[in-house]
Formats: C-alpha cells, structure tokens, sequence
C-alpha cells in the first residue's frame, strides 16, 4: 500500500533539530511535514522524555510540536529519491511518496564503535544502545556495567543506568586528563552546560571515573563476563553483565550525499541559513558537525525560518549559533581519540559484522572501494554504517559513494513511482 504526500516543507529526522525547524517553519502557515523512522518524535536523546521530571525543555518544544499543524509520519525510513523533489519512505506495511519544495536533513549522528577482542560477544553494547532498550523496557536493575569509550554521552548514559539500578563498576575515557581538565574549565562560559555537568558528577558520586583509559578486550564463554582495559601502564580486568561502550557520535551522512550535498570535515556544508550547496536542503543539528542539544536546537530554527522565507527571524539567532559552535569546536578537541585505539584488534578480529570481514583481510587494502570488491565490507545490512565509520578512525579511509537504497527497502518501493499534481 502506498501514499501520497505533498510538503512545501518536509523535515527528515524528529530529534531535537527536526522538531526546531518543523515547528518554526510551521508558523508560516504553509505545509509541513516530518518523517523519522521512530514512532515518536523526540529522537535518541528524548526518547521518552516527556514523562521525566527535570525535563522542561524537551516537553516544551514536543508540546510546541503536537499544537502545530506539522504532518507527522513516524516509524518510517527514508530509503531513496525516486525523483527529484520526492523521497520514498518506508514503513512495516506502507510506501509513502513524499513530495516537497523544500527538504531539511534533520537525521543526527551515531555512535562510532571501534573493533577489539571480543566486542561482538552478546551484552557488549553500544552506550547509547544499551541506553535506548532500557528505555524501552529491558531490564537493568542489579546489573553490573562498565561504561567505556569516549564523549560527554558516555556520563549521560551512565547516569541513566544508574538511576534505572544498573551497578555502574566504572567509567573508563580515553581522553587523558589535562585535555578533560581545560574543557571543564572553559564550561564557565557556558552556564547551561556547566549545571548539567554538575548534576552528571552528582548523579555519579562514588563511581570510578578513570581517564587515559580504553578497553583492550572484552572475555566470556558465551556471553560477555569481563572487560579488560589499559589505564596508563596498568592493564585491569573487571567483571561486568554489561559493557556499554561508544568513541564519540558521527553525523548520519547517508541520504545527505544521496542527494548530492557537499561533504567537508564529516559533516554537510551548510551556509548562514543553514542551506546546503543543493539549492532548497537544508540541514540542521548533528549533521552539520556535533555539537550538542543547544546548537541542534538553535541551527533547526534558523534553518525552518530560513525554508519558509522568515529570513529576519533566522538572523536573529546567528550569534547565539557561533557561540555553541565554538562549544562544538572545543568538544571534538577535547575528546580526540588516540592513536592507540587504531591497534586494538588482532589479526582474526571481525571489523565487518554483517559480512564477517576480519582486520587482517581489510588492512591489505588502500580504500573503502577495494575492500568493498574484495571482501565485501560494508555490504551486509547495516551498509557500512558500523564498520565504515571504524575503517575511517583505522585506515583513513572515506566513504565514497552512496547508492541507493540507503536502508534495506522492498522491490516494490522502485516500482510504484510518485505522482506528484501541478499544483505545487
């Protein structure tokens, strides 16, 4: 079954950024829609936010959203362009054919994860996986976790665990100390940032929070039972049920290069209205560079004011954008991954989940293109979105070419072409 939509706006994603621009273009009173593969808006980071206390800020855009007349289409992956100005989207049961004058790319970042020993055991997670099923339900109360890896997502997840029950038995970071130490002096300049820092270490109080300090394998017979990690000359074993562990978050690039978007620094193009170098694309929050909740929210505004023409309005936020984007400048700075962390896998490790291509087989290789053809990395069902963004940290490598679709879609998604009426 498939259905027609017609937008002068359609926003793709409905995490913070998308529900900023969704509900500012909105006010335009033209029409506006958004699609997100969750069933709900509020994306990973308020999944499920509404019904906690402390959350005023999430409950007041998505209540900002739900009085607006934005067209919302959840549960749906965007899978490809059929035609210019139109983009397919998939749910369990049902195409829908979304026609729009305006796009913008609103579809955030992903955790990077990095190949060691035994990080494909079962109960070796991603943090903000792991994060995201117990928001769902599964449980955690009781469970023993180590939370590993690197960026401020690591204190939030663990925080998180905790409250739900979880027995967080340590905090490793990669980032070493003094790096650490100059990014939490300079969160005076950022009030917000430096509250919720505050309340994450309270939240905390009592866990081991080690720097300079990365996994080196994860040991179990069937399932995870250990974790063994480096921490300075020292190498330190501890026994946990769960070991959450993610490198930072990288923009989801996918459909932006799809669409023929310029790429620079891992991150879309974007200029001062937050349109990128594909006249009528817009893209906003962490597919312009990762940045945080602030900046996402700020650049979804200007970039819905900017779609529907309410240019003064958009100017209006410029400056408060520079000042979080040189927040985002000293977040990747301070959070630079090592180059140990390029060496952590023996040669019979499987970089490549879906197609189980081991680190020996890639390593042979000059670029993305050969390892594809010869061993068919990044071909499997994820499409290179785990090991792609791993073999650009290990090899330098980019990714150079999208094809569609960029989710797995049914045949008939390419047969059912859009009929799109003159009246737009």
């Amino acid at each position: 079954m498939s259905l027609n939509h017609e937008f002068d706006v359609l926003i793709v994603g409905g995490g913070p950024a998308g529900i900023a621009a969704a509900t500012c273009a909105a006010k335009s009173g033209l029409r506006v829609g958004m699609v997100d593969d969750n069933p709900s808006a509020g994306g990973q980071i308020w999944r499920g936010e509404q019904s906690r206390p402390g959350s005023r800020i999430a409950a007041q855009w998505l209540h900002q959203l739900e009085g607006s007349s934005v067209d919302w289409i959840g549960g749906a992956k965007v899978t490809h362009q059929p035609a210019k100005g139109v983009l397919n989207a998939e749910t369990f049961d049902e195409l829908h054919i979304l026609a729009y004058d305006k796009l913008i790319l609103a579809n955030g970042a992903r955790e990077r994860f990095l190949p060691f020993p035994g990080w494909t055991l079962p109960n070796v997670m991603g943090a903000g996986g792991l994060q995201a099923l117990v928001k769902s339900g599964m449980p955690i109360r009781g469970k023993q976790v180590v939370v590993a890896g690197s960026g401020p997502l690591l204190l939030a997840v663990a925080a998180y665990l905790r409250m739900k029950g979880a027995v967080i038995r340590l905090m490793a970071e990669q980032a070493d100390w003094m790096g650490l130490f100059g990014f939490g002096v300079s969160l005076w300049k950022y009030p917000g940032k430096l509250i919720g820092a505050v309340a994450l270490k309270r939240d905390l109080s009592g866990v081991p929070y080690l720097t300079g300090c990365w996994p080196l394998a994860a040991k179990g017979r069937e399932k995870l039972e250990s974790v063994t990690l480096q921490h300075g000359k020292k190498v330190i074993v501890e026994s946990c049920d769960y070991l959450a562990c993610g490198f930072n978050i990288v923009p989801n690039l996918e459909l932006a290069l799809l669409l023929g978007c310029r790429i620079e620094e891992n991150s879309v193009w974007v200029n001062e209205w937050q349109e990128s170098s594909v006249e009528g694309i817009f893209c906003a929050g962490e597919t312009t560079g990762v940045g945080g909740l602030e900046l996402s929210l700020i650049e979804g505004q200007i970039a819905g004011y900017a779609a529907v023409g309410r240019h003064q309005e958009a100017g209006c936020l410029f400056r408060k954008r520079q000042r979080f984007r040189t927040f985002s400048t000293l977040l990747r700075e301070s959070f630079h991954l090592r180059d140990e962390l390029k060496w952590l896998s023996a040669p019979e490790t499987i970089v490549c989940r879906c197609e189980d291509v081991t680190f020996d087989s890639l390593r042979r290789f000059g670029s993305w293109r050969d390892a594809k053809l010869q061993t068919r990395c990044g071909m499997g069902s994820c499409q290179g979105r785990i090991c792609g963004t791993a073999t650009q940290f290990l090899f330098g490598w980019g990714m150079e070419s999208v094809r569609p679709p960029i989710f797995p879609a049914r045949l008939s998604s390419f047969v059912e072409m859009p009929e799109v009426s003159d009246s737009r």
